[in-house]
């Protein structure tokens, strides 16, 4: 990154990418997270780890589960593939020659149960729930957008939605489901000030012109999500920077679960503890304890404590007390006597069980999370993005 100062002010830009529910490594996230929510509907406490594999015509959906009932596993293992094959109509592919068939596409399912290694540290001998695995964590939270969030990341994710909007609601019938998006803005003191480059790569039926496609996009999809008064006077907007792009999903790129987990969370304007979120019950801290990070910093930042906060959690595999805690405010915070570490940590509880019962987790809510964003989603009513009073 290279940074410029003048009049004591520190510019530099910054780009944060999204991708399409159409994208492959997103369709496996969205197939992991729809069977998670399956077993969550037969069973709230089920033990789920859902790992999706997609290669052209070819899915493999395993993992390791484990519920009260035997019969609510059978039952979901017998569903599994249905459910992936209406995840791929529901993304928007018809056929083989543009990503993928639903109806004839090979699926194999693998279902395990859970580890007993693993379980007895979960479920707990003593009736608290442990962490289901090691791990860090990190949330994170800012005054850039509404939604408190950093503005590029943000912006990606809008074109992406409007593409989505476009494409199923007809107004551009020759848009195709795979898609990415890449938002640059130039920061000064620390605040973005405007975009200086924007890139969206759409997948496209074969029969359309690139100049009329370029067309389409700038004025349906880029202009009212970035309009003019955004940008920086010299600002880059590249559409189908490679030209042609009919080929698309899994019969153009390998898919995979967690492959995007930058996408999901930040932008990359905060760390990221490695840990992906989907096909993950929240007995795994890798999802519940991220979406905890992300409700502790929000409300940092929303209670006017700070202009920017960052949380790490770290634990310990069948162990419920964090191993270590951290807030950091960038020096944006509005009251340096306040020992705002102390009371956030008085005042909210981190154990797993304490964290899924605050942001009530044990519910199918997860498949809508597997695209645009875990966080920032406000049209979505997620418990981990609700500000309290403090």
């Amino acid at each position: 990154m290279s940074c410029s100062c003048s009049n004591g002010k520190r510019s530099y830009l910054f780009s944060s990418e999204s991708v399409s529910e159409g994208h492959p490594d997103k369709m496996a996230d969205r197939i992991s997270d729809r069977i998670l929510d399956a077993f969550l509907t037969r069973d709230p406490n089920a033990r789920v780890a859902c790992e999706t594999l997609l290669a052209d015509q070819y899915v493999v959906v395993a993992g390791e589960f484990k519920t009260r009932r035997p019969e609510d596993f059978q039952a979901v293992k017998e569903s599994a593939e249905s459910l992936v094959r209406q995840v791929i109509r529901d993304t928007g592919y018809k056929n083989a020659e543009t990503g993928i068939d639903p109806d004839h596409c090979e699926i194999r399912i693998c279902f395990n149960g859970q580890s007993q290694d693993i379980n007895q540290g979960v479920d707990r001998t003593d009736g608290v729930l442990g962490a289901g695995d090691q791990g860090l964590m990190f949330g994170y939270a800012c005054d850039e957008t509404p939604e408190l969030m950093p503005a590029p990341i943000v912006y990606a994710h809008r074109i992406m939605l409007r593409q989505a909007e476009l494409r199923k609601n007809g107004t551009l019938p020759w848009l195709l489901p795979d898609a990415k998006s890449q938002v640059t803005f130039k920061y000064e003191n620390e605040q973005p000030t405007r975009v200086e480059a924007v890139v969206l790569s759409t997948q496209h039926e074969p029969n359309i012109r690139m100049e009329e496609l370029s067309a389409a996009v700038k004025e349906h999809i880029l202009d009212p999500v970035i309009p003019s008064h955004l940008r920086s006077p010299g600002c880059r907007i590249l559409i189908n920077p490679t030209g042609r792009f009919v080929t698309g999903g899994p019969k153009g790129d390998t898919g995979l679960t967690g492959r995007k987990i930058i996408v999901d969370t930040y932008g990359g304007s905060a760390p990221h503890g490695g840990g992906a979120f989907s096909g993950k019950d929240p007995s795994k801290v890798d999802r519940s304890a991220a979406y905890m990070a992300r409700f502790l910093a929000k409300q940092v930042v929303a209670r006017g404590w700070a202009k920017r906060a960052l949380v790490q959690l770290a634990y310990a595999i069948g162990v419920a007390e964090p191993v270590s805690f951290l807030l950091n405010t960038f020096g944006t915070e509005t009251d340096c006597l306040r020992d705002l570490e102390a009371e956030l940590k008085r005042e909210f509880d981190l154990r797993p069980h304490a964290i899924i019962e605050r942001l009530d987790l044990l519910r199918p809510i997860y498949y809508p999370t597997a695209a645009y964003g875990h966080f920032g989603r406000s049209n979505l009513n997620l418990p981990w993005e609700m500000v309290t009073e403090g």
